[in-house]
């Protein structure tokens, strides 16, 4: 007479396999520095013409689709001339200095004529509007 050996079901345990995957991803998640991106995305308008060099000590104005005005990166808390002739003022004592107007091709008009307004105000002349090439898919 055979005697039938009970089959013992084979498991595999799943928490250590959990926690050590916890583990990692908490490890990752710790580890992992995070760029923290400062810099204002715009699409130029497009020209044709001739790049300038830039001076390095040049006063960089960038606005946005919406409207906002960003001055050497650091956004300003309203739109109002005398705050933007104010934060131009403090970026540079010279008023030589070339202050680039860098506004995004679907921004409100007003809002590069109340920064050029300002500059004007604040004795800043040297005003430059940079753009960029047309594609040439479009020609």
């Amino acid at each position: 007479m055979w005697l039938k050996k009970k089959k013992e079901d084979i498991q595999i345990n799943l928490t250590p396999l959990i926690d050590v995957v916890f583990l990692l991803l908490i490890f990752f998640m710790v580890s992992t520095s995070f760029k923290k991106e400062t810099k204002v995305s715009l699409e130029l308008p497009e020209a044709s013409g001739e790049m300038m060099d830039s001076k390095p000590s040049a006063i960089d104005v960038r606005i946005t689709k919406a409207g906002e005005v960003y001055i050497n990166g650091k956004g300003l808390v309203n739109r109002n001339v005398d705050t933007i002739k104010q934060a131009i003022k403090e970026s540079s004592t010279d008023t030589q200095t070339p202050v680039i107007i860098s506004a995004d091709a679907a921004a409100p008009y007003q809002s590069v004529i109340t920064v050029m307004d300002a500059a004007g105000q604040a004795g800043f002349n040297n005003l430059t509007l940079p753009t960029q090439k047309p594609d040439s898919d479009n020609n």
